[in-house]
């Protein structure tokens, strides 16, 4: 058959359109197009097949392409006719149709039936075009200046049939000869009444007499009002801090189905949680830090509940059980490291006391096939950790390296670990039965849930034993000095091997996403920025002050002669240390620190010893000594450079400190240095590196989103360069609002000014709560009481619940498409509910690393399931304001 593809798109001169039809996912044929007048470009092929997929690229006259479109556009063909003309439209990313078209989509409809229309040979048109509509009682329907488009008559408006998620179809014979006008509508199929006709002006459409041709019109994309696109209210909270009646100390992925309950009545449509993958490296509080899983697709036991389970506890273990249930459940905080030691004791009994049957099971062979890739590898993992009670596997006797032969082995019934090989299995069994339930409840109520994808691994992970070569293991991921911490954050996390991984598509990220995907409908990307540059710190650092962008334009050599600085390695790149230093840092102790941890030099000033010239030997120096305030001061002492050097290519490059006009070393330097160190670093972090970023961000994130349905948020907060919302918004990615991190130094954000790619909120796990950050800084809060508030007066001392319900409503009536809070934020709106113990209420002090992440909600799901007016309040907000 024929397929004339037509598109108006305007080019420049030695710009040329290309047709590239995709083909199995990757291949790509590429067909160029010819241009006619006034901006239309066309090409006919051959082709043989029911669908296509395709998209348009713009390419020089060298053939180097220089866009293209990142949505792929499909089509499927009646074979009744053997030459289609297909008019098109450029189609971008973020379109409402391209980024709406997600999982939410589907559960706001209910999982919706799809009928394809086949059209007979006597239609001269199909009309198709992308939709997402989420009001289930909504159709598509199109009206125009021709009697099979019922003239123009609302009454008479034909309806077009959902032929996949957000796509509408209808196939017509149109008479006439000339061109017609038309528009798309929308229908209430309940009341039968096309309520509403889309903006913009009327749509044209060519005639077609030909006989055995079918004119597609692939107009794409709905002209939305923005009362007709999708916005929803949510609340936040980990799935640790649920609370029930029945709970055992900590929350369980079977509460999300009472969190469902609530979420219904407040008319709140999402469930944000944090990462939920297995933690467990030490067996101690540290592992309560969720973005350290031991496993990108293990779920974490301690969320499994005994009362869901397959088998029952055993008798005898009873009514030890239900004390020691009381007991946790009665705390105000999580006590993490007897939940997960008692939640493994019953564990191993239930296990014991039903391992033949466990065995037989069909259902779990069947998750044991299908789960192999990763499920092997983390049981084997589990086993070896506990036997050497370590993660780190360089300290391990045996299997240092993963070698998939041996790990195997393990998995024979003959071995001596096959038992305990199963248990770690069969608790991922349960866990994984346990959440799928909880989200298809949700499901049922039109709920979504969206997860979290930490954009680390663990260092001593499945992972990094598994595919070590996927890992820059010589390095720590972190973020630069930022809201939360002036000496930035040390994540310890190994950084990515990108082009390792670019080898083969990112297929590691898109297992990823599959994995998510099995659970959540929307995903919230943490720190957004690591897939443009990520912070790169040394092994040899714990500060991540003595970090640097990678990928980055470094600064050279040749660049600090050309500004008139001659490099001074010494000077500049190791820490600068002279007498004046020494008695500000160390006052009396400077004597000692001097013969005690420094070299003089000849010329007066001062070098660290070779066994503590960075902050690596610093720390391991004082891990049993006990003065922390000298072992502080020696790692600032360490931290007093102005550049950070870095081998590239066997040559030395350099990197500015972040902090580096607040750092003692600048405030030596001769006021011409001062001057042009300024300026170097304004350069380097302003100025050089947005191309580079932003490309290495595209390079990434289009073929990793592509491949999965869940609508994506990120969170992008901390220092943004100018290409991520560029890059963000060209992929209809989703950004986070948080009202007191506003940008441009400005002191507070207004949700009056968030777009639709938005997620508003007020506070995150990360920040304090509403009611304590009001109370942190009673200057600002003053400001914010009279000026976003528009309050007259003296902000009272504490956060009344009539103005926690105003800083709400700022949000909930904001353009943006997500108004998410934490479940805290929601409790400060009345006194009758909000935690008497304010200090209870924070979740992670991103300053105070390792933090013991053990909040739990004061009151129980149920008590608050019962909380009738406060319940109805909320639901008033979300319909008032189009959320429900």
């Amino acid at each position: 058959m024929r397929i004339t593809f037509h598109i108006n798109y305007f080019t420049k001169p030695g710009q040329n359109l290309c047709l590239a039809i995709v083909e199995n996912d990757a291949e790509i044929r590429s067909f160029p197009m010819s241009y006619e007048s006034d901006s239309q470009w066309t090409v006919s092929i051959d082709y043989f097949s029911k669908n296509i997929a395709y998209k348009y690229q713009l390419m020089n006259d060298s053939g180097e392409i220089l866009d293209e479109e990142l949505t792929l556009h499909h089509l499927n063909f009646s074979h009744n006719y053997s030459d289609f003309q297909v008019f098109d439209f450029w189609n971008k990313k973020n379109f409402p149709e391209n980024y709406l078209t997600n999982k939410v989509l589907e559960n706001s409809l209910g999982n919706p039936k799809f009928k394809k229309v086949l059209p007979l040979k006597k239609h001269s048109h199909m009309f198709r075009l992308e939709a997402p509509i989420y009001n289930p009682d909504w159709k598509i329907v199109i009206m125009g200046a021709s009697e099979a488009l019922g003239n123009w008559d609302p009454a008479k408006a034909v309806e077009m049939q959902q032929t996949a998620l957000g796509v509408w179809e209808v196939a017509l014979y149109l008479p006439e000869n000339q061109w017609i006008e038309y528009k798309y509508g929308l229908k209430n199929s309940v009341s039968g009444e096309v309520f509403d006709i889309e903006a913009g002006e009327s749509r044209m459409l060519q005639p077609n007499s030909e006989s055995g041709v079918l004119q597609i019109r692939a107009d794409h994309f709905f002209r939305f009002k923005k009362s007709q696109l999708y916005y929803a209210g949510g609340v936040a909270i980990p799935i640790f801090s649920l609370r029930s009646e029945n709970g055992f100390g900590i929350g369980e992925f079977s509460d999300l189905k009472l969190l469902a309950d609530w979420a219904k009545d407040a008319g709140l449509t999402m469930i944000q949680t944090l990462p939920i993958n297995d933690t467990t490296a030490n067996f101690s509080w540290t592992d309560s830090y969720p973005y350290a899983p031991i496993s990108l697709y293990a779920l974490h036991p301690i969320y499994i509940s005994f009362s869901e389970l397959d088998f029952k506890i055993p008798d005898e273990y009873q009514e030890e059980f239900l004390q020691n249930e009381n007991e946790l459940n009665a705390l105000e905080l999580i006590n993490y490291e007897a939940v997960i030691a008692l939640k493994w004791k019953y564990l191993r009994a239930v296990f014991d006391a039903n391992y033949s049957k466990i065995l037989k099971d069909r259902n779990f062979k069947n998750f044991l096939k299908s789960n192999e890739v990763w499920l092997q590898p983390y049981a084997a993992f589990c086993i070896l950790r506990d036997r050497y009670n370590t993660p780190d596997f360089s300290k391990w006797k045996t299997h240092r390296k993963f070698v998939a032969g041996k790990i195997a082995a393990i998995f024979q019934e003959k071995s001596k670990d096959f038992r305990e090989a199963m248990l770690h299995c069969w608790v991922q069994f349960q866990l994984h039965k346990q959440l799928s339930d909880s989200v298809k409840y949700a499901h049922n109520f039109g709920i979504s849930l969206k997860g979290d994808l930490p954009i680390g691994i663990y260092r001593f992970s499945v992972e990094a034993w598994k595919e070590p070569e996927l890992y820059g293991m010589d390095f720590q991921a972190g973020a630069p000095p930022d809201f939360f911490t002036e000496l930035g954050q040390n994540w310890g996390f190994p950084t990515y091997n990108w082009e390792a991984m670019k080898a083969d598509g990112y297929q590691w990220w898109k297992s990823r996403f599959a994995a998510l995907e099995k659970y959540f409908d929307a995903m919230r990307i943490d720190h957004i920025l690591g897939f443009f540059r990520i912070w790169r710190i040394p092994t040899t650092a714990t500060q991540a002050l003595l970090g640097y962008y990678y990928p980055a334009v470094p600064i050279t050599e040749e660049e600090l002669s050309r500004r008139n600085i001659p490099l001074n390695y010494e000077r500049f790149a190791k820490p600068f240390i002279n007498e004046q230093i020494l008695d500000e840092f160390f006052g009396d102790e400077k004597d000692f620190v001097k013969s005690q941890f420094l070299d003089a030099k000849e010329n007066g000033e001062f070098s660290l010893k070779p066994e503590f010239d960075n902050q690596q030997k610093i720390t391991e120096y004082f891990e049993n000594n006990e003065n922390e305030d000298l072992k502080q001061k020696l790692l600032s002492l360490a931290a007093n450079v102005l550049l950070i050097e870095e081998i590239r290519d066997g040559k030395s490059v350099f990197h500015p400190q972040f902090s580096l006009a607040k750092t003692n070393s600048y405030r030596f330097l001769s006021d011409f240095e001062k001057h042009e160190f300024y300026h170097l670093h304004k350069d380097y972090f302003f100025n050089w590196q947005d191309e580079l970023w932003a490309k290495s961000a595209m390079e990434k994130l289009p073929a990793i989103l592509d491949s999965s349905a869940m609508l994506i948020c990120a969170e992008d907060l901390g220092f943004v360069p100018d290409s991520v919302p560029v890059v963000m918004d060209r992929l209809g990615i989703l950004a986070l609002k948080v009202q007191r991190m506003a940008p441009d130094n400005l002191p507070f954000y207004n949700p009056k000014v968030a777009g639709y790619l938005n997620v508003v909120t007020t506070s995150s796990h990360d920040s304090s709560t509403l009611r304590q950050w009001w109370q942190e800084n009673r200057g600002l809060t003053q400001d914010y009481f009279n000026q976003q508030l528009h309050q007259w007066g003296t902000a009272p001392v504490d956060l009344e619940p009539y103005l926690a319900e105003m800083i709400l409503k700022q949000h909930i009536y904001s353009d943006a498409m997500l108004a998410i809070f934490p479940i805290q934020d929601f409790f400060a709106t009345d006194a009758g509910i909000a935690n008497p113990k304010l200090e209870n209420e924070r979740i992670n002090d991103p300053g105070n690393f390792p933090h013991y992440w053990r909040y739990r909600m004061h009151i129980s799901l149920e008590n608050l399931n019962s909380r009738t007016d406060f319940n109805e309040k909320i639901y008033n907000w979300m319909k008032d304001s189009g959320r429900v």
